[in-house]
């Protein structure tokens, strides 16, 4: 029972948010004091993460959209007319709008990932300390249950609303079939990860030893501007979430957390649509495959 009481005690406002924000302080401060000891000079590391970071928000914006590829895919099958080639064929497949998405996926693991590991690795720094480490996972979990557990709760109520069932899931043939439920799934949270991995790894670990805990609310406004086009009450909550998010990365040191908390949540929310629209798959397979 007094072990359960000091869990729930780490949930306090003050012991959850305030705590670690002030050792994040403590810590930047020390590290700095490191730094100047050490000659290091003016610290680029910021400078390099949020100024690329915006660089490959603005490339995954304007080149890594479903429609950016559709509008490629239609003008190439257009271009090649009757022939049978790549393009065309593509524009005819049931799987196009599933290819839309791969897309849309691919630039997110790209942007959100695979790009700022080169900046990383330019930058000298190791690829583990950017909130990879599983070390102490386990001893945290309870937290992911918990809040998974009472955002689920949220899901449920919201999944009566209109705007939310029309918005979820993304990929509208999802109810067609299991695998393509599961495809769309797998590149859903395939960018989850990169996009975890971004916020809340990269960049709080680039800005804590200048900024501290304000590293969190500087994450927190990109962060909710990405949800530009969601539903509002959904773009509201990343503003609470992302705060909450990027505690709990610099509370349990990783990433890892936040990550399974977004994944469940968003496949949650793709669940609950689909059921609300009476969309569940009942087949593994497209009829149209033998």
């Amino acid at each position: 029972m007094s072990t359960l009481k000091e869990k729930l005690l780490q949930l306090h406002p003050r012991a959850f948010f305030l705590d670690t924000w002030k050792q994040m302080d403590e810590e930047a401060e020390a590290l700095r004091a490191e730094r100047r000891a050490e000659g290091k000079g003016y610290d680029w590391r910021p400078l390099l993460a949020f100024g690329f970071g915006a660089v490959f928000l603005i490339l995954m914006e304007y080149l890594g959209m479903p429609t950016t590829f559709r509008k490629i895919a239609d003008a190439m099958a257009e271009r090649d007319g009757a022939a049978e080639t790549f393009w065309t064929t593509l524009h005819l497949s049931e799987w196009r709008e599933l290819y839309h998405h791969g897309w849309w996926a691919g630039w997110r693991v790209l942007g959100f990932f695979l790009l700022p590991l080169v900046i990383i690795k330019l930058s000298g720094e190791r690829i583990r300390d950017q909130g990879l480490s599983t070390k102490g996972f386990l001893e945290h979990a309870w937290i992911y249950v918990l809040f998974f557990g009472i955002v689920f709760v949220c899901v449920v109520g919201v999944s009566f609303s209109e705007e939310f069932t029309s918005y979820y899931p993304f990929y509208r043939r999802s109810g067609r079939s299991w695998f393509d439920f599961i495809s769309w799934e797998l590149m859903y949270a395939a960018q989850f990860f990169s996009l975890e991995f971004f916020f809340r790894g990269w960049w709080l670990k680039a800005g804590k030893a200048m900024m501290g805990s304000h590293a969190i609310i500087a994450m927190t406004v990109p962060y909710v501007m990405i949800h530009f086009g969601k539903p509002m009450a959904e773009t509201f909550g990343a503003i609470f979430a992302g705060v909450v998010l990027g505690t709990l990365a610099m509370k349990t040191r990783s990433i890892w957390s936040g990550f399974l908390i977004h994944v469940s949540v968003a496949i949650s929310m793709d669940l609950a649509s689909m059921i609300q629209n009476d969309r569940v798959p009942t087949v593994w397979f497209p009829e149209f495959l033998p």
